[in-house]
């Protein structure tokens, strides 16, 4: 089986996990993050705007904006990397690409810190987003101008083991789900 065949059967069953945990999460899945985000005030931080399942970053997102700018991503074509435009709680949105709202007038920056969207991940660190590459081409263009923050978004059922990886996967530096924060290098040291 291609690397493309595993991929593509670990993000059908990574979605079957994520739609029941989304049917199922608690009100205020998004609090674990709010805590990791609140030892970055100040740090542009890059959220998401929660796409059909997705768990929903963006309470901790407005709590975030109170201390410091918050911006989207925003894809500009196939084999781009990311832009992220200032996002507020009262932006005016547009459609954007994969159902994604955009800011309608976007201002842009470059994030410090990445609340990064995913299928499936693992405790040390490996994600698998939706095939498109955008994250894995932003970070890689991003932490080879200085340091960045990536850290995985997700309901904890999307944990998995065995994910498909290719060397130009980025890792992330922590994985924040409504139950916990893991720290892959926490993992690596007790592995």
């Amino acid at each position: 089986m291609s690397i493309e065949d595993r991929k593509s059967a670990a993000r059908k069953a990574a979605l079957a996990r994520r739609k029941a945990a989304f049917e199922s999460a608690p009100p205020d899945a998004w609090a674990v993050l709010d805590q990791v985000l609140a030892r970055h005030r100040g740090a542009c931080v890059s959220g998401f705007l929660p796409i059909r399942t997705e768990i929903d970053p963006r309470p901790a997102m407005a709590k975030a904006a109170r201390h410091g700018p918050v911006c989207v991503p925003v894809i500009e074509g196939p084999g781009l990397p990311l832009r992220f435009a200032r996002w507020t709680p009262d932006a005016t949105l547009v459609p954007g690409p994969f159902g994604a709202a955009t800011p309608a007038e976007p201002e842009f920056l470059e994030p410090r810190v990445l609340i990064v969207p995913l299928l499936a991940f693992d405790r040390a660190g490996n994600r698998l987003g939706y095939g498109g590459g955008y994250y894995d081409r932003t970070l890689a263009a991003l932490r080879a101008r200085g340091s960045r923050t990536a850290i995985g978004f997700a309901f904890a059922a999307q944990e998995a083991e065995g994910l498909p990886l290719e060397p130009t996967d980025q890792p992330l530096d922590l994985i924040v789900t409504e139950a916990e924060i893991i720290s892959p290098e926490a993992f690596a040291s007790s592995s």
